[in-house]
Formats: C-alpha cells, sequence, structure tokens
C-alpha cells in the first residue's frame, strides 16, 4: 500500500464511520444492565486511557508545542459538545433501538452541513446538497417508519 492511500481523509472517515458503527452495536449491548450516564463515564474513561496510551507510545506527549488560547477554547467546546451528544446517545441508545437510533444520531451529518456553511464559510456542490437532503431523508424514513 502506498503512504499516500494512509493519508487519504477518505479512508479515515470510512474508518471512522466502521467503528462508530461498532460503537453503536457495542453500546446498545452494554448499556442494556447499566444506568446510561455511567455507561458513557466508563466509555469516557477508555477512550481518554487509550488515547493517553497512544500519545505517551508516539512520543506526541513529550513535546506538544505551543497551544493557542483560541484552540484550547474550540477544544474545550467540542470536548463539551462530545460529552452532551455521548450523554444523550447513550440515553437514546437505554430506551430505543440501535436501528432507530443511529439513523437520527447521524442527521448530524446534515447539521455539519448547516453549520459549515453558517459558520465556517463552507460551500458545497449542488450534488453535495442533494446528497445532504437524501442523508436528512432517510434518517426521518427509518426514524419514523410506520
Amino acid at each position: 500500500m502506498n503512504p499516500e492511500a494512509l493519508s487519504s481523509w477518505q479512508i479515515w472517515a470510512l474508518l471512522s464511520a466502521v467503528f462508530a458503527a461498532l460503537t453503536a452495536i457495542f453500546a446498545k449491548i452494554g448499556v442494556e444492565d447499566i444506568n446510561s450516564d455511567l455507561a458513557t463515564f466508563i466509555r469516557t474513561v477508555v477512550v481518554l486511557i487509550s488515547f493517553a496510551l497512544i500519545l505517551f507510545a508516539t512520543g506526541q506527549f513529550a513535546n506538544p508545542g505551543p497551544i493557542s488560547q483560541r484552540s484550547w477554547i474550540f477544544l474545550v467546546l467540542s470536548g463539551l459538545g462530545t460529552g452532551a451528544s455521548w450523554l444523550c446517545y447513550f440515553r437514546a441508545l437505554k430506551l430505543g433501538p440501535a436501528t432507530l437510533v443511529a439513523p437520527i444520531d447521524k442527521l448530524s451529518v446534515v447539521l455539519v452541513a448547516l453549520f459549515g456553511v453558517i459558520f465556517l464559510g463552507e460551500r458545497s456542490s449542488l450534488n453535495g446538497w442533494l446528497g445532504i437532503v437524501l442523508i436528512a431523508a432517510g434518517a426521518v424514513l427509518i426514524a419514523f417508519k410506520r
């Protein structure tokens, strides 16, 4: 495999989707017999320890370099958003089937597209917007089946 393939954002995005799908299945099974907030805490501790080990093993913790105040603010906000998302996601998994919770959760794709336009000035092509509309429609069709 060539080095360029390993740096392709498409491969990493696909792997992210695979792991997110597995996360939903594993979380649904794991949250069955415990409080959803406790389940979220356990998951968070596992993620924290995993990343600490990765940073230590690769030497990236030794000298991270300067981190701007702006980066700190937005990373803290992102962390708070992640925590809120995980709390809500685990509560939804506790109460509903993964096959219905996950599609609604993936409406985040639609929201990222909208927020990207509003806050980041990003633009999408006509095909991009068509895909976003189809994702939204698909999530609604799956989640509100009759």
